[in-house]
């Protein structure tokens, strides 16, 4: 017998024992707002099959966009989905790490990391843009500025010191 099987059986057991006492009224929960923990269930799921054999890295982007994803819906279910009209980056940031994840975790492939760059940094600037923090960038340019300067400066002392 395969350890998966009993895994995934004893999994659809408690399930449905928890949806059976729900129905009877033994234990009271809304299912709108518990519903995202099934998402990360099986985003946990695809991650524990990564777990059990490291060979299958595929297993790896679906368990991060599943659990990214969850987390999002959990957060909107929590404080209000109004709040997706600003987190919604997190559908581009969810397979971009996925395919970070998939580069680290696996055989390096070179060609995941094209969408994992474009991907996870097109949703951090929406992310960044609907946020607020945006308006930041600009002091980011300043703090680049500032490092070539002092980088150009201990180079030039150094070369001096050699001679």
């Amino acid at each position: 017998m395969k350890t998966s099987d009993i895994i995934i059986g004893i999994g659809l057991i408690i399930l449905g024992l928890v949806f059976l006492f729900e129905n009877f009224g033994y234990i009271e929960f809304d299912f709108e707002d518990v519903w995202p923990v099934f998402v990360l269930l099986g985003g946990v799921a695809f991650w524990t099959g990564f777990i059990k054999d490291r060979k299958n890295y595929g297993l790896v982007m679906p368990g991060t966009i599943l659990i990214i994803y969850s987390l999002m819906f959990w957060y909107c279910t929590v404080e209000g989905w109004h709040y997706m009209s600003t987190i919604w980056p997190g559908f581009l940031i969810g397979p971009g790490l996925g395919f970070f994840l998939m580069y680290f975790l696996g055989e390096k492939e070179k060609g995941l990391l094209v969408p994992a760059t474009i991907l996870t940094a097109v949703g951090i600037l929406f992310l960044f843009r609907y946020s607020g923090i945006l308006r930041y960038w600009p002091a980011l340019l300043i703090v680049i500025g500032i490092i070539l300067i002092l980088k150009s400066q201990f180079k030039s002392k150094g070369s001096e010191k050699s001679f």
